[in-house]
């Protein structure tokens, strides 16, 4: 008697595909584990719009930043610019300081003594290349000298709430092998992962062109046709076009000494998301973009931007706010602006717009802000933010959709008594 094994292994296809339609197999792109078990002393990630902490280890933690240190200094450099106290167009002559870094002071440029090159290409060179001559030179352009520019850099890292950070040279070179250059300033450079997250933060939302310049692969300083030209590449080998290249990855600094081990600030930006990611202490120049590599594809396959409030309209619930002395009672309200915030994927419908209003007192103007949007998180992760300041600023505004004049004394007059007399009614039915 024959078998017809046909129809078996028909069935047990078939049955197969019933067991995947109705219980499919988890998507691995959403399956990464909270502890993401990064091999390195400290590390963070955070929503760059609005400054979400996404992940964290050991944020707190001063460590040597090596050339992540480069970052306060571009951020001052771009600020001279933007002020006007400098220009991209500025000539700068190298100095015996700016000469010796070029000699002896790690990745640079070979500046010659009394070499004169412009703001912009000692920034690139920077920003490029890590280039330590061409730090000092812009240093020493802003502020005269490396010791006066350190102070600045220690004033901009209060101001931004960077309260576990030091800085003693504009480079992140270790100041013990400055030599005839040690700066007269205790200690070295220290900074924490949160720290440089904020600095990065910094840079990225206020002087976004700065990531034009980082995320260039590779450039010729002096020009390619210069016999004295060096040609920079990127350190960030996480750019698309580089070794270890990671989709949407422009910026935004490396560091290396043997104190610091190796580190790198890096960001990224995919289907309308940026993320900030630092990891600070690895023990190899590989492994510093491959835990990194891990916190981008965790960040992005676990979070996505998504609107809670869309300009012009209305927030269910709050509606209408309560109008004194107009001649009106209620203001119709809208949201002024879209507000996108990170959510984790799976959890869309835990994070609801709330509205905190004001005292609303006529005469409004249309536009006029009449109250403050935040999100309510009502599942089980910690909703943190870099700083403070963050949390307070993730907010919108609730505007009023129309105009409402101030009321007459007659009509307040006439709703004064009403409301008395409405109370007395309200005292009496309560009585009973």
């Amino acid at each position: 008697m024959k078998y017809n094994n046909k129809k078996p292994l028909a069935a047990l296809l078939t049955l197969a595909l019933m067991f995947l339609f109705v219980f499919p197999m988890g998507n691995p792109a959403q399956a990464a584990p909270a502890d993401i078990n990064l091999e390195v002393k400290s590390a963070i990630m955070v929503e760059a719009k609005t400054g979400r902490v996404l992940y964290k280890m050991n944020e707190d933690e001063a460590l040597p930043p090596a050339s992540m240190t480069k970052m306060m200094t571009e951020l001052l450099v771009l600020e001279a610019v933007k002020s006007g106290k400098i220009t991209w167009e500025d000539p700068v002559k190298t100095s015996e300081y700016g000469h010796w870094m070029g000699r002896y002071g790690g990745s640079r440029v070979y500046l010659g003594l009394g070499e004169v090159r412009t703001v912009k290409e000692l920034y690139e060179a920077m920003a490029i290349y890590s280039a330590n001559d061409a730090t000092v030179m812009l240093a020493e352009h802003i502020s005269g000298t490396e010791e006066n520019f350190a102070k600045l850099m220690n004033q901009k890292a209060a101001d931004l709430g960077m309260v576990n950070s030091y800085y003693v040279t504009s480079t992140g070179y270790p100041a013990s092998g400055l030599k005839q250059f040690l700066p007269n300033a205790e200690g070295d450079n220290l900074m924490t992962a949160k720290d440089s997250a904020i600095l990065a933060r910094e840079i990225i939302t206020k002087y976004p062109e700065a990531l034009e310049i980082s995320s260039i692969p590779r450039k010729f300083f002096r020009g390619e046709d210069s016999p004295q030209k060096v040609r920079m590449d990127n350190w960030n080998f996480m750019l698309p076009s580089l070794v270890y290249g990671f989709e949407g990855v422009d910026g935004l600094k490396t560091g290396h000494t043997d104190a610091a081990k190796y580190c790198f600030t890096g960001t990224a930006e995919r289907n309308g998301m940026r993320i900030i990611t630092v990891v600070m202490g690895a023990q190899t120049e590989a492994k510093r973009f491959a835990e990194t590599r891990k916190l981008m594809t965790h960040g992005f396959n676990n979070f996505k931007m998504q609107t809670v409030a869309t300009k012009g309209q209305a927030i269910e619930g709050f509606e209408t706010v309560d109008v004194k002395k107009g001649k009106e009672l209620l203001a119709s309200a809208v949201s002024e602006v879209d507000m996108a915030v990170p959510v984790r994927i799976g959890e869309e419908d835990k994070y609801k717009p709330v509205v905190v209003t004001e005292e609303v007192i006529a005469p409004i103007e249309k536009g006029q802000s009449i109250g403050k949007i935040t999100v309510e998180y009502t599942g089980e992760d910690p909703y943190e933010f870099l700083r403070p300041v963050d949390q307070e600023q993730a907010t919108v505004n609730l505007v009023a959709q129309e105009e409402i004049e101030e009321a007459g004394w007659i009509r307040l007059f006439f709703r004064a008594i009403k409301n008395f007399i409405g109370g007395i009614f309200d005292s009496i039915t309560g009585m009973f």
